[in-house]
C-alpha cells in the first residue's frame, strides 16, 4: 500500500504523506524546508535576566514543595 497523496497548500503540488516527514501535514517538503531553517537564535541574557529567573524558579519549586509535602492538620 502506498502513502496518500496529499496536494500542498503553498504551491499545490502533489506530493507523498510519509511517516516522519519534516515539517507540515498539508506542504510538500520543499515548502516545509525554509521553516525548519529559520535563524531563530537563543537570546542571550545578562546576569539580571538569570538571576531574576533563577529566583522566580526557586520561588515556584519551593510554592510547589509546600503544596505537595503540607501536612494537612
Amino acid at each position: 500500500m502506498g502513502f496518500p497523496i496529499k496536494v500542498c497548500v503553498i504551491c499545490s503540488e502533489e506530493f507523498e504523506l510519509k511517516p516522519d516527514k519534516p515539517g507540515y501535514a498539508n506542504r510538500c517538503p520543499e515548502c516545509s524546508a525554509p521553516e525548519s531553517s529559520d535563524s531563530t537564535g537563543k537570546h542571550r541574557m545578562d546576569a539580571t535576566e538569570r538571576k531574576t529567573i533563577a529566583e522566580a524558579n526557586e520561588a515556584r519549586r519551593q510554592a510547589m514543595r509546600n503544596l505537595l509535602y503540607r501536612k494537612d492538620s
